[in-house]
């Protein structure tokens, strides 16, 4: 099957599911989102399974194969499965509810079977918060706790399981299409669902072009095994998604944390499509600040599009109270301001929280403001002169702007390594990119070929004019620690020849203008100074 024409059977289904909770009366609500993906994630677990055991066993296909299994044949199948798919009963099956979706209570038997599924398999797919709860894989009542309306409980169960089963694909046709595919199927399913409402902390999803770039730069071409990778304030998985891809599925491990339960729920979903279900069990719900749960961990990567400017004035006292306290804010916390807390700039502690989190050898890529890079005192300086001090700092890329649609913030992209034995890297994409209208806002897309000219260059090792320019970290400490590569760019004077005459010509041109303007001043000036004697009281 074609990628192209199972994609669109894909958003199909995606849309299908959501018309299902529009007549259920769920259209728009938080409940909606919860249907959506937990249904979506129950028929690629279904499938995931039937594929993954027919591999075991190719006379293994349905659930009339399945149930004349005995219960020693069935033990033994699932520890031949391990963690390559969700451990799935005969009757857990999506062929089974379709036959008996005729019976009494039907949303109850839904919810039940998915509530199975979730209490049988919560070693692997269990998300845990900071106070050690554990998020389950689906809802306890998914259909009876989301829909108000009791009557409507048992059609919007049938409606679901048909919309399901008779979805014109199945996964197996697809489970090889690689990261590519199912990261825009992700993007497509939760697009509506993970926006800036207006909350404390707003979810933006990083945008696939800086995410790629921040991957490819981060990893280079090492050769990689048995490495970590952290996200502090992970989101939904973009930034990981990325740099586990450009390392290897196989050959790393995630942890992430984020205070966000929707946004760490979308990250399970993500890890699932994307054949990291290994690291689910390394998800945190929690405040990183104040719960650092991976807190007595170090990592090889780290990647983070944190929050900027948020009001923690709430958390100041108890942050600044922490054991680890000087070790982990070296620089120091903001103070909480009389007016605007809301413009308190957090993102300060998360990187030196990153800076923090790092192993001797480890590498980080964080977007921060752009104002960051050339900023003089306080805080922000104070954490700029560590990474020159310290060598660690291996590069800069300046965004174009709008490169973010849900924010007007200009971004830009820190590169630390601390191994880095080489000169610093500063490169300016900031002209780069085509300004398209994504509603009423506009954003800024970077072409393939843009990205990797960004990618090139700070690759390269050498100056390209205009564009990037390599640095001794002397360069920077004699600039004030500015790491805006324009003020490293060289200013040129372009020189043209011409002859006395046009030389003449043109000093009269300009004494013409002079006079010309001179005179329009000054006959401005009289109008003004009659006007102010024609005034009275």
């Amino acid at each position: 099957m074609v990628i192209t024409d199972f994609s669109n059977k894909a958003k199909q289904l995606i849309d299908d599911i959501k018309g299902v909770c529009t007549s259920a009366g769920l259209g728009g609500e938080a409940n909606e989102y919860k249907i959506v993906t937990q249904s979506f994630l129950y028929k690629f677990l279904n499938d995931k399974f039937l594929y993954e055991i027919g591999k075991i066993n190719p006379s293994l296909k349905s659930y009339e194969d399945l149930k004349k299994l005995d219960d020693n044949d069935y033990k033994l199948l699932i520890i031949n499965l391990g963690t390559k798919a969700a451990h799935l009963k005969p009757e857990h099956l999506l062929e089974y509810l379709f036959s008996h979706q005729n019976e009494q209570s039907f949303a109850k038997t839904f919810d039940d079977t998915l509530n199975d599924i979730a209490v049988d398999n919560s070693e692997i797919f269990s998300v845990h918060t900071s106070g050690n709860t554990e998020i389950r894989l689906f809802e306890e009542r998914l259909i009876q706790g989301s829909v108000n309306d009791i009557s409507k409980h048992d059609e919007t169960a049938r409606l679901l399981v048909n919309k399901l089963t008779n979805s014109k694909f199945n996964f197996e046709s697809i489970f090889s299409a690689g990261f590519d595919f199912f990261s825009t199927l992700f993007e497509y399913m939760i697009r509506d669902y993970n926006k800036d409402g207006g909350s404390k902390y707003a979810e933006y999803f990083t945008p696939h072009s800086v995410a790629k770039i921040m991957a490819e730069i981060l990893v280079g071409n090492s050769n990689l095994a048995n490495v970590n990778a952290y996200d502090p304030a992970a989101g939904s998985g973009t930034l990981l998604m990325n740099i586990a891809h450009k390392i290897g599925t196989d050959k790393c491990t995630i942890f992430s944390q984020d205070i966000s339960q929707k946004s760490s729920n979308l990250l399970r979903l993500n890890l699932i499509l994307n054949n990291l279900s290994h690291s689910i069990d390394h998800i945190v719900q929690g405040n990183t600040l104040t719960e650092p749960k991976h807190i007595t961990k170090k990592f090889d990567f780290v990647v983070s599009n944190p929050p900027f400017k948020i009001d923690f004035s709430d958390d100041h006292s108890k942050i600044s109270s922490l054991p680890n306290f000087n070790d982990r804010f070296f620089a120091g916390i903001p103070k909480i301001p009389k007016k605007e807390k809301d413009k308190m700039a957090i993102y300060l502690l998360f990187i030196q929280h990153i800076l923090f989190s790092l192993s001797d050898d480890g590498r980080a890529a964080i977007v921060v403001p752009t104002g960051f890079l050339t900023a003089g005192n306080g805080i922000e300086k104070k954490i700029k002169e560590t990474l020159i001090n310290k060598k660690w700092l291996k590069g800069v890329v300046s965004m174009p702007s709008n490169i973010f649609a849900t924010t007007n913030t200009n971004v830009s992209v820190l590169f630390i390594d601390k191994n880095n034995s080489n000169k610093v890297v500063l490169v300016d994409g900031s002209k780069l990119g085509t300004k398209v209208k994504d509603g009423k806002k506009q954003k800024t897309l970077l072409s393939p070929e843009e990205e990797q000219k960004i990618i090139n260059a700070f690759e390269a090792g050498k100056a390209i004019d205009g564009f990037s320019v390599m640095l001794d970290y002397e360069d920077i400490t004699a600039k004030n620690y500015s790491f805006s590569a324009g003020q490293y760019f060289d200013i040129k004077i372009e020189y043209i020849d011409i002859t006395s005459e046009q030389f003449e010509t043109k000093i009269l041109e300009y004494k013409e203008n002079l006079s010309k303007l001179f005179n329009d001043t000054n006959a401005l000036d009289s109008e003004i100074l009659t006007n102010l004697d024609k005034l009275k009281l």
